[in-house]
C-alpha cells in the first residue's frame, strides 16, 4: 500500500451508510438550480419565466473561460430567474422550475447497456465534456473541459483517478465504485485518450475492499489502467498528496498538477465522463450520502440537482430533535450550511448532521509549542506560526513569505491540536487576505 510522505492524521471513519446502496431520490414539487455551482464565472441564464423545459436542457451557458454550461435536472415549466441564497448563504442567480412530469430530452441514451467502443476523437471529446457541463465533482467542481486541456508545453504522463475519498462518513464514491464500476473505468479510458493516451491510476483507500475488488475486475481488460491500493490516512483524497503516493514527485509551491505530469479527476467526475460521451447525458444529478449519527436512515441518493436540502432530509427520515448543525460534506473540510432551503449542487457529496455534543468546542488553551500541527500539516507548513502571525493582525507579506496560500484547508492542524486552537479558522479567513492581495497585484 502506498501514501504520502508529509504529514497527515487518522480521524476515525464513521463510513454508517457505507451498505446503504444508491437510491435514486424522486424530484421534488420545484428546483432551484444555481447558475454558479462550478469554480470560476457563474453562467449565464438562458431561459426566462414561463419557459417550458426538458431534463438535460441547456439553462445556462458559461460566462467565461473557467465556467460551465447549466442542465435542467427536471422537465416542467421556468417560475422564475432570480437571485436566491445558495448553501453558503450567498446570493446568486438561480433558475426556479416547477416540476410537470419526467421528460428527458430524447439524445439521451436511457438505457442501462454500457457502452465499452470509444469512437470520438479527442477535440469531440473536450467539446462534449464542455457541453455536459462536468465539473470536479470531489468538491472543487473545476471544469473538466480545462483540466483536460494542458497548457502548450504541458503534457500529462499519467491520469491518476481519485477514489481515495478519505473525509470521514462520506460513502458516495464508494457506492458508485461498486455499483458502476465498468463506467468509471471507461471515463477513465476517455480521459486517458484525451490527453494522449496516458497511464491511469486508479486510487482507492484500503478500507473499500469491494470497490477495489469490483474496480480491478472491471478495468482487466485495459492494460494501461491500474488499480491502487492506498493506505487509509487523511487527506490521502488531496491532488497534491495523491501526486505523491503514486509517482513520489512533489507539486512545488505555487504550481499547478500538470507540472508534474498528472491530472487527477474524482471517480464520479469519470462516471459523468462516460455518461456524457456514451449516453449523452449531461451532469444533472448526483450521488450524495446523507448521514450523521442522529440521522434515522443513512443514505446514498442519487439526487437531481436543484433538489432543497430539506427535501432530501426528509428522505432520510426527516431532521431529527437532536441535530445541531448541517455540514455540506465531510466534518473536516466541510462547511456549515446557512439554511435548508439551498438547493443541491455538482459538489454536494455529503449532508452531515452533527449533534451538539459532536459540535461543542473545547475551551482554548495557550499553545505550548508542542510541533503536533507542523507534523500532521500535509503541505509542510507550520500553522502555529501562520496562527501567531495571523492573530498579530497586519502581517500579511510575513504570512505570504511563509506560504499561507499553499495551505489546502484540510484541518489536520486544528485535529491534533491538544490547545484546541481553531487554527482552521484563522488561517482560513487571513488566507483569503492574503490571495486577495496577490491576485490584486497580479492586475497591475
Amino acid at each position: 500500500m502506498i501514501t504520502f510522505k508529509i504529514g497527515g492524521v487518522h480521524p476515525h471513519e464513521n463510513k454508517i451508510a457505507r451498505e446503504a446502496a444508491i437510491t435514486p431520490l424522486a424530484s421534488p414539487a420545484k428546483v432551484a438550480i444555481s447558475m454558479a455551482q462550478h469554480l470560476g464565472a457563474p453562467a449565464t441564464p438562458v431561459v426566462a419565466k414561463g419557459d417550458k423545459v426538458l431534463v438535460g436542457q441547456v439553462i445556462g451557458e458559461p460566462s467565461g473561460f473557467i465556467s460551465g454550461f447549466v442542465h435542467s435536472s427536471v422537465s416542467g415549466t421556468v417560475a422564475a430567474v432570480e437571485p436566491r441564497a445558495d448553501i453558503a448563504g450567498n446570493m446568486v442567480p438561480h433558475v426556479v422550475i416547477d416540476v410537470e412530469g419526467d421528460e428527458w430530452d430524447p439524445a439521451i441514451d436511457r438505457s442501462d447497456s454500457i457502452v465499452r467502443e470509444i469512437t470520438d476523437s479527442p477535440e469531440d471529446i473536450l467539446a462534449k465534456i464542455k457541453a455536459a457541463g462536468i465539473v470536479g465533482m470531489g468538491g472543487a467542481t473545476f471544469p473538466t473541459h480545462v483540466k483536460l486541456n494542458p497548457p502548450q508545453g504541458k503534457k500529462a504522463e499519467f491520469l491518476i483517478i481519485n477514489g481515495a475519498e478519505c473525509e470521514p462518513y462520506v460513502t458516495a464514491d464508494d457506492r458508485l465504485m461498486r455499483e458502476s464500476p465498468d463506467a468509471i473505468v471507461i471515463g477513465a479510458a476517455i480521459m486517458s485518450k484525451v490527453l494522449g493516451g496516458c497511464k491511469c491510476k486508479i486510487c482507492i483507500e484500503e478500507n473499500k475492499p469491494e470497490a477495489i475488488a469490483a474496480i480491478q475486475k472491471a478495468s482487466a481488460a485495459y492494460p494501461d489502467i491500474e488499480v491502487l491500493k492506498l493506505k487509509k490516512k487523511y487527506p490521502q483524497g488531496g491532488e497534491k498528496q495523491l501526486i505523491d503516493a503514486v509517482t513520489g514527485r512533489q507539486v512545488p509551491s505555487g504550481a499547478l498538477p500538470i507540472d508534474t505530469g498528472c491530472v487527477v479527476q474524482n471517480v464520479a467526475t469519470s462516471y459523468a465522463v462516460y455518461e456524457a460521451i456514451q449516453k449523452n447525458k449531461p451532469l444533472f444529478e448526483r450521488v450524495m450520502t446523507v448521514t450523521g449519527q442522529c440521522v434515522p436512515s443513512p443514505r446514498n441518493f442519487r439526487v437531481r440537482l436543484g433538489t432543497p436540502l430539506s427535501f432530501v432530509l426528509e428522505a432520510a427520515g426527516g431532521v431529527p430533535e437532536t441535530a445541531a448543525k448541517f455540514i455540506s460534506g465531510g466534518p473536516m473540510m466541510g462547511k456549515a450550511i446557512a439554511n435548508l432551503d439551498a438547493t443541491t449542487q455538482k459538489g454536494s457529496s455529503c449532508l452531515l448532521l452533527l449533534t451538539e455534543e459532536q459540535t461543542r468546542r473545547k475551551p482554548e488553551s495557550n499553545c505550548i509549542r508542542c510541533g503536533k500541527c507542523t507534523d500532521a500539516c500535509p503541505m509542510g507548513l507550520e500553522p502555529w506560526l501562520l496562527n501567531k502571525l495571523s492573530r498579530a493582525g497586519g502581517q500579511y507579506d510575513a504570512l505570504e513569505e511563509n506560504k499561507i496560500f499553499d495551505c489546502i484547508e484540510c484541518g489536520c492542524c486544528l485535529y491534533t491540536c491538544p490547545a484546541n486552537i481553531p487554527l482552521l479558522d484563522v488561517i482560513r479567513i487571513n488566507k483569503a487576505e492574503v490571495m486577495k492581495i496577490i491576485r490584486g497585484r497580479a492586475k497591475k
